[in-house]
């Protein structure tokens, strides 16, 4: 398993690609400099009045497959 942590800020307007469809992922560098895209569909349910702030977290296998995807303190 692979573990990443990085941080999103994205303002509300800037989320509405990711609903419109006009994006299919985001592309975010984790706090190891590393980048990873990441599928909207992922990132949907984070998405609140203000955009989506925060640090998260991100487990995937050996396939790169997302396992769990949250948001840490």
């Amino acid at each position: 398993m692979n573990t990443y942590f990085f941080r999103i800020h994205l303002s509300y307007d800037q989320c509405q690609y990711l609903y419109t469809g006009s994006t299919s992922h985001a592309v975010v560098t984790a706090e190891s400099g590393q980048r990873i895209r990441i599928p909207a569909s992922n990132l949907r349910p984070f998405i609140g009045q203000y955009g989506i702030r925060g640090r998260f977290r991100l487990i995937t296998n050996q396939n790169n497959k997302i396992l769990s995807f949250e948001p840490v303190s």
